[in-house]
């Protein structure tokens, strides 16, 4: 298959690893461009005349007009749940705040309840027609979180789920297991005998199905703090997971500091991140993922330092942060927007931050995330007209096609 004559072809291409700095507005836009894919590969890129005079194909896909460019991928989403929470989209309106909320038993625990009572079919179902819709948006490569069980059965039944679309969905779906994501009710005044349940009984089911590569954990002062993050973290780590975490998302508790203590691969969130731990997850290597549509769902406007992030040399990635309550956000496209209103980054580092960053942050940046030869053939066909255009155009999808690994998994016939 070759994609031709492209107004701009997206190809990404640069160093092997996460971009950082100027990288980060490197796009290596190939105008009147075309992508030889064979076998689900790209095998070449370059503008149309080069690549007719060497290659012949099956089918032929003409994006004159259009821009080309990689698919998004979205590393922090938390699409399996049942119930949604739009009253608490009003409560929020009407003043209250997220941890108010959470303190009178909305927020995470208000999930709870659902997920616990319904069946693994039904949350199969849900949760495929949400991420269909995902794939809609232009998402190629997704990380999905538990975390809504917050029971040894409830989580593994949500893990099951992510495993199960896993399967059935022509993408890829990289899961991650969440069960520190709040302290449930009944363990409300008796946090130590939960986090025993998480280290002793949790995370080994987890780890003896295989059912989850990474541990993430919600370290907030609200929820679990650096001291219990740590130490559910290294019995995680002794069980062979990978580490991400949200940290600092609303007060600056050091979780960030943990983030690269730890090792972790990603730190998310850090609304409230110091330049200090800025600069300890530089030296650790942990890539910053930030979520503008979570601040923005929830009225605030304490947007992560992205500027600082980038001018420090941290290779910013973002994502969705989809989930029932704090955002229910399905599309990498608006969080462009949001990245260049509200965090300053320009239209260049936000797409970087949503493909070949956001790779590297689930350590796929070898297989995907940009457009050169050898890679994953994730291809977005754009009906727009510069890459300038994505954020511009908000509140609806620019998507006309998705590709991934080759096989046409959407196509919008508007």
């Amino acid at each position: 298959m070759i994609i031709q004559d492209a107004r701009e072809l997206l190809t990404l291409a640069g160093k092997k690893g996460p971009r950082c700095y100027e990288e980060m507005n490197e796009l290596a836009i190939i105008e009147k461009g075309s992508v030889v894919v064979k076998n689900g590969r790209i095998v070449a890129v370059g503008t149309k005349e080069s690549i007719a005079a060497e290659y012949n194909a099956n089918r032929i896909i003409d994006a004159r007009g259009k821009v080309v460019m990689p698919g998004f991928v979205d590393p922090h989403t938390h699409p399996v749940f049942f119930g949604t929470r739009e009253k608490e989209f009003e409560m929020r309106i009407l003043g209250k705040s997220y941890v108010e909320i959470s303190q009178e038993g909305g927020g995470i625990r208000s999930s709870i309840a659902g997920v616990r009572q319904t069946s693994e079919e039904e949350l199969y179902q849900l949760s495929l027609n949400r991420i269909r819709r995902i794939i809609s948006c232009g998402t190629t490569t997704l990380e999905a979180k538990s975390g809504y069980g917050l029971s040894t059965a409830s989580e593994l039944k949500m893990l099951r789920v992510i495993n199960r679309i896993k399967q059935e969905l022509p993408i890829d779906i990289i899961p991650t297991f969440l069960g520190a994501h709040e302290f449930p009710a009944e363990y409300k005044d008796n946090r130590q005998e939960y986090i025993r349940i998480l280290k002793e009984e949790m995370i080994p089911a987890v780890a003896k199905e295989g059912l989850a590569e990474y541990c993430d954990i919600f370290t907030e002062k609200h929820v679990f703090s650096v001291a219990e993050s740590r130490d559910i973290l290294k019995t995680a780590r002794d069980y062979g997971f990978k580490i991400r975490m949200h940290a600092d998302e609303i007060e600056p508790i050091g979780g960030a500091s943990l983030a690269a203590e730890m090792k972790a691969v990603s730190a998310d969130h850090l609304g409230s991140a110091s330049s200090r731990s800025i600069i300890s997850m530089k030296k650790a290597g942990v890539i910053p993922i930030l979520l503008p549509a979570t601040i923005f769902s929830l009225g605030l406007k304490n947007y992560a330092q992205a500027r600082e992030m980038i001018d420090k040399g941290l290779p910013v990635a973002l994502a969705t942060d989809f989930n029932p309550g704090s955002c229910n956000c399905d599309s990498m496209q608006f969080v462009i927007t949001l990245s260049c209103l509200q965090m300053r980054m320009t239209v260049a580092e936000a797409i970087v931050a949503s493909t070949i960053n956001a790779a590297w942050s689930l350590q796929r940046g070898k297989e995907l995330g940009s457009l050169e030869p050898g890679k994953k053939a994730d291809i977005l066909v754009m009906d727009m007209p510069s890459y300038r255009y994505l954020p511009y155009h908000f509140g609806s999808n620019n998507v006309a096609q998705v590709y991934k690994e080759g096989r046409l998994v959407y196509e919008n016939n508007i």
